[in-house]
C-alpha cells in the first residue's frame, strides 16, 4: 500500500483521495469528522495522528480490497507512519504497527488481530508471539534459495469474492470466549500448525510445508461456517487437480484470496487452469523491507 501526503501551505483544510475507489473529499474538518463507511481508515488515522491541517491524502493499494492479504493493515500503518512523521512525531516500526492496530480495533471498532499490522510494518518473514501485554517477533533467517523456490512454487489466487473479515473474526471471538470446544481445539491446532510451519521453512522441507497448508485449512473451516463456499472449494478442487500440492485461504477466508503450494514442474499447470475458471492470479513477492517514508522537495 502507498500513502501519499501533499503539502499544501496556503490552505487550512484537509483533502483526502483514494485511487483505488476513485473517491475524493474536498475538505474535512478534523473536530467534526464522522465515520460512515466512506474511508473510515483515512479519516481514523486523520482524527488520531494529525496535529496540523493544510495537507492532502492520496491512499493506493496493489491488492485488491477484502482479499485477505492486509490490505487495510498495510494502509493504516502507511497513515500512521507517514501522518504522524509530518506532525513531527518519529514512531519505530513497532510502534507504527501497535498503533495502525489500534486504529481499527479501538476506533473503529473493527475486530481482528495485530499481525498483519506488524508483518506490514516490519516486513520479512516472521514468526510472531502474540500475549495480552506483550508481542514477540522473531525474524526467520531462511537460505535466500528456499524463498526463491516459495517464490516460484506459492500461488496466490483472487476469486473476485471480497468479503469482511471483521464479521467472521467477531464471531469466532465469541464463540471462543464461550469456550466452545470445537472453536478452542481448532485454533490450538492452528497455533501449533504455525510452529510447525515454521520450522519445515527453515529446513526446506517443502512437501512438509504443502501439507501443514492442508491441515491448516482444516481447522480455519472450522471456525466458522463461511470462511469457505461453493466457489472456494472448486477451486481448490481445479488447483489440486493440476498440481497443487497444499492449500488455505488467505486471511479470514470467506472469500478473498485462495494461496496454493504447487509441484515445482506443475505451477504453471495450476495458475493457467486457475485463470480459465475466472479466478485472477496475482504477482507477488516477498518484501524484506518493511515500512517506509521518503520526502521529495518540490524545486
Amino acid at each position: 500500500s502507498y500513502t501519499t501526503l501533499i503539502e499544501k501551505k496556503n490552505q487550512k483544510n484537509i483533502q483526502i483521495e483514494s485511487a483505488d475507489y476513485n473517491i475524493f473529499i474536498d475538505s474535512i474538518d478534523v473536530k467534526k469528522i464522522e465515520y460512515n463507511g466512506n474511508l473510515d481508515l483515512v479519516k481514523a488515522a486523520v482524527k488520531l495522528y494529525s496535529t496540523t491541517d493544510g495537507f492532502k491524502i492520496i491512499t493506493q493499494s496493489n491488492a485488491p480490497a477484502g482479499s485477505g492479504l492486509g490490505t487495510s493493515a498495510s494502509m493504516g500503518v502507511t497513515l500512521v507512519g507517514l501522518i504522524s512523521k509530518y506532525s513531527g512525531k518519529n514512531l519505530l516500526p513497532g510502534e507504527i504497527a501497535e498503533a495502525a492496530s489500534m486504529l481499527e480495533r479501538k476506533e473503529l471498532g473493527i475486530r481482528g488481530g495485530k499481525q498483519d499490522h506488524y508483518a506490514s510494518a516490519i516486513g520479512g518473514i516472521n514468526y510472531m508471539e502474540f500475549h495480552k501485554e506483550e508481542v514477540k517477533i522473531y525474524p526467520l533467517k531462511i537460505n535466500p534459495d528456499i524463498i526463491l523456490e516459495l517464490e516460484k512454487n506459492l500461488i496466490v489466487c483472487y476469486t473476485g469474492k471480497s468479503r469482511l473479515s471483521g464479521n467472521i473474526h467477531k464471531d469466532v471471538a465469541k464463540n471462543f470466549s464461550n469456550n466452545k470446544k470445537e472453536t478452542v481445539d481448532s485454533i490450538e491446532k492452528l497455533k501449533y500448525i504455525a510452529e510447525c510451519m515454521k520450522n519445515s521453512l527453515m529446513k526446506g522441507k517443502f512437501n512438509e510445508f504443502a501439507e501443514l497448508m492442508n491441515e491448516n485449512w482444516t481447522y480455519q473451516k472450522k471456525l466458522h461456517h463461511s470462511i469457505t463456499n461453493e466457489y472456494m472449494n472448486e477451486l481448490f478442487e481445479i488447483a489440486f487437480k493440476s498440481g497443487a500440492l497444499g492449500g488455505k485461504a488467505a486471511g479470514a477466508g470467506g472469500g478473498g484470496c485462495l494461496i496454493f503450494y504447487c509441484d515445482r514442474e506443475k505451477e504453471h499447470k495450476v495458475r493457467e487452469n486457475l485463470e480459465k475458471s475466472g479466478a485472477t492470479v496475482l504477482n507477488f513477492n516477498f518484501d524484506f523491507s518493511g515500512y517506509q517514508n521518503w520526502v521529495i522537495e518540490n524545486r
